[in-house]
């Protein structure tokens, strides 16, 4: 046993396996670690414990009349069955541990803001994300991809959460499927076979209603990014610009939030949706603004951010997002979609302006010119709806 205390919290990390020969001695290790720091609370990590028996679970159970609080952490599933059976996890707070796997060799098939996705095997994907503190964005997503799966769009099913150095990832079931990324690549004779089905299933989305309640809002997520902009623009610009948003009319359907190509994958003859972690309900104008920054926006002044984003060049992405629009608006003549497509921009600037304000508040260039779009396309928009 080896121990640490941080925080008022005295952490006991059990090695090996504790059985007859060596519990009594586990147990004299505790109470002396518990004399030297008699103060705050007491927990087991269980990470390294790959045995326990009923002499280890006396000294286990003798602490737990001493410590009322005592937690035990980090249990793998052969260790949590044991307490499970014997009652121990009735006794006290006793939580699972995290599977840990490498994405050593593993093909990247996406990545965004929050994560990045790799392909593990021909049936799985995992998606590991940046932010170490990630255990309740992990929850959020995975809920909002089961929400989703039951109001019947064809998601990738979470099944699991594991550890991936000191990080956690989501384990997706995705069975030998490849991104419309991918498949354009490997097939650019086809092209329009596959953003078809990207635009379909676009449509799909857009067709699923869904309450207030059961996804947020983008609208309120729009409304509040300009209301951050406030002092970087000036008062007219941003005072429209709320205006323009407050008028968009309720619109409770779904929206993706992050639709690029890579985040949709075919295979099996159904095309699957990824990464879930921006689902909401509101216009498709606001969907727009984001599939404009993902082809367009953020590579405006570097063609290369596109091609690194998405893994296509810039041409390409041009090609895609306008072909996208030629399928959702199929019917609509050219000025119908260049229109559709203004509206987005003034959406999608001022989410970019914040966006390289908060991150790179030192970049002149790229704040000086999403300004200045900002302020030119609201000037001349006078309604986001199409």
């Amino acid at each position: 046993m080896r121990y640490e205390y941080e925080n008022g919290v005295l952490t006991l990390h059990l090695e090996g396996s504790v059985d007859t020969n060596n519990a009594e001695q586990v147990g004299a290790e505790i109470a002396a670690a518990r004399s030297e720091y008699p103060e705050g609370k007491v927990v087991i990590d269980a990470d390294e414990l790959n045995y326990i028996s009923s002499a280890g679970l006396r000294q286990i159970l003798r602490l737990k009349k001493k410590e009322a609080d005592l937690k035990i952490v980090n249990c793998n599933s052969e260790i949590y069955e044991i307490f499970s059976m014997t009652g121990f996890t009735e006794m006290m707070d006793i939580e699972k541990g995290y599977r840990h796997l490498s994405v050593e060799g593993c093909e990247v098939i996406g990545e965004g803001s929050n994560g990045i996705v790799y392909r593990i095997n021909p049936d799985t994907i995992l998606k590991v994300y940046k932010n170490p503190d990630a255990l309740e964005d992990i929850k959020r997503e995975r809920e909002l991809a089961k929400r989703a799966l039951v109001m019947g769009v064809n998601t990738a099913i979470p099944f699991d959460v594991v550890k991936v150095g000191d990080k956690f990832g989501s384990v997706f079931e995705l069975l030998n499927s490849k991104s419309i990324t991918k498949l354009i690549l490997q097939d650019p004779d086809n092209i329009d076979h596959y953003v078809k089905i990207y635009a379909d299933m676009l449509k799909e989305i857009h067709g699923t209603e869904v309450s207030s309640d059961a996804l947020p809002d983008a609208k309120k997520a729009a409304r509040d990014r300009a209301e951050w902009l406030k002092g970087h623009i000036p008062d007219e610009t941003c005072d429209k610009l709320l205006k323009l948003i407050d008028e968009i009319p309720e619109h409770h359907y779904m929206i993706h939030g992050d639709y690029h190509c890579s985040n949709v994958h075919y295979g099996n003859g159904e095309a699957i949706l990824l990464d879930m972690d921006t689902l909401s309900w509101g216009h498709p104008i606001l969907e727009f603004a984001s599939i404009y920054l993902a082809y367009c926006g953020f590579g405006e002044l570097n063609h290369d951010n596109i091609t690194n984003f998405l893994k296509i060049d810039w041409d390409l992405a041009q090609q895609i997002m306008a072909k996208l629009f030629d399928f959702y608006f199929e019917g609509k003549d050219e000025d119908f979609k260049a229109s559709v497509l203004e509206k987005a921009k003034v959406l999608g600037y001022a989410r970019v302006l914040r966006r390289t304000i908060k991150r790179d508040p030192d970049n002149k260039e790229y704040i000086d010119y999403y300004r200045k779009q900002l302020i030119d396309y609201v000037a001349k928009t006078d309604t986001l709806l199409y």
